[in-house]
């Protein structure tokens, strides 16, 4: 758990390690609703060309959070997170987490610290780049 005062630009957050099976996109579907066939059924994915069925990006968007509350612990907040997909992500693919922080200053009384946030398949491409604001406790 980081402090606010610790914390400097440039710092990088621990990285997070995903790698998604197609059963977990199935479990993914019914917790979220989004039951998109590209996201389950193969056919359906090779109609729409891609080599298998595709991650969903809210998915990813939730591991982009996790990467970011896994790295504030308990004591921060999330005070704001957006991404953008830029590249699709399959299933068994290694896929990691990364984040840098970008800026920190004090508004209303509360310690914000910025960080852009982004996901690399296995070959090292940026798929979902992002940005996040968190609040950290002072010392």
């Amino acid at each position: 758990m980081p402090f606010f005062d610790d914390v400097s630009v440039g710092d990088t957050l621990p990285e997070l390690k995903k790698q998604a099976t197609t059963a977990q996109l199935v479990m993914y579907a019914g917790a979220s609703n989004d039951y998109n066939q590209i996201h389950y059924d193969q056919d359906v994915a090779a109609r729409a060309g891609h080599k298998s069925v595709i991650i969903h990006g809210a998915l990813k968007s939730a591991w982009l959070a996790q990467l970011v509350t896994d790295w504030i612990g308990t004591t921060g907040a999330l005070a704001k997170i957006s991404v953008a997909y830029r590249g699709i992500d399959y299933p068994n693919d290694p896929i990691t987490c990364k984040g840098t922080v970008t800026g920190k200053r004090t508004d209303s009384g509360r310690n914000l610290v910025d960080c852009d946030i982004w996901l690399e398949n296995g070959e090292g491409a940026v798929t979902t780049p992002g940005k996040a604001t968190v609040a950290l406790p002072g010392r």
